[in-house]
């Protein structure tokens, strides 16, 4: 396993276990899940942060990890799984941002690393000449 893919396991492992829990937390308590006020919710289309718990679990939670074990396996499809949950993680956290009308320093830290998950997974595209990467090759026509 190269370096980057390494990178990207650990990453992916790492996400989608503190997701996991973040979202098993929230089913439990929905009303107030790890100290999380519900009053961060007004105006938004929740009432309680059950489906928000939900969708952390099984997209970015159940995700990250699929993509972390596919690191392990060193799928052929690897840059292609790490770009797509990356950005989940990306857009999560900028939907989340919007609806909660607050920006912390865990939004920033989990943008950085969904933007690094990106990064990373677009060089593994290019490293194994994967569309849309293969684009970027000296010498390869369109």
């Amino acid at each position: 396993m190269n370096r980057k893919v390494r990178y990207l396991c650990y990453l992916h492992l790492f996400i989608g276990i503190g997701a996991l829990f973040g979202g098993i937390a929230g089913m439990l308590n929905p009303h107030e899940p790890l100290g999380i006020p519900i009053e961060l919710l007004e105006g938004s289309p929740f009432s309680s942060y059950f489906i928000p718990s939900l969708i952390l679990f099984t997209v970015i939670g159940l995700g990250h990890t699929l993509s972390g074990i596919t690191a392990l396996k060193n799928s052929k499809y690897q840059g292609y799984i790490s770009s797509v949950f990356s950005w989940a993680l990306m857009i999560w956290i900028v939907v989340q941002c919007i609806i909660i009308e607050t920006v912390d320093f865990l939004h920033v830290l989990y943008f950085i690393l969904g933007l690094a998950g990106a990064v990373l997974g677009f060089m593994v595209l290019f490293e194994k000449r994967q569309f849309p990467a293969n684009l970027f090759h000296k010498g390869q026509s369109l």
